[in-house]
């Protein structure tokens, strides 16, 4: 398993949440995904390394802005 962070701008409520995690959860092997609304931090634990590039992707089609890798 391979955890990492980021930070994704522009989440203000509960539907933030559940539109991030609904889209990045939905790439290929991602088996779990926390969101800290307070921080902005989401974490994905995933089978493998994600392309970065993915996530992103996927960030931007829920509507928001990813910002760093932590």
């Amino acid at each position: 398993m391979v955890t990492k962070s980021y930070t994704v701008k522009g989440m203000t409520c509960g539907h933030c949440v559940g539109a991030v995690s609904g889209e990045v959860g939905a790439l290929p092997g991602v088996e779990r995904v926390d969101v800290e609304l307070a921080t902005g931090e989401v974490t994905v634990t995933s089978e493998r390394p994600l392309d970065p590039g993915s996530v992103r992707a996927a960030v931007e089609e829920a509507g928001y802005e990813l910002g760093d890798e932590r």
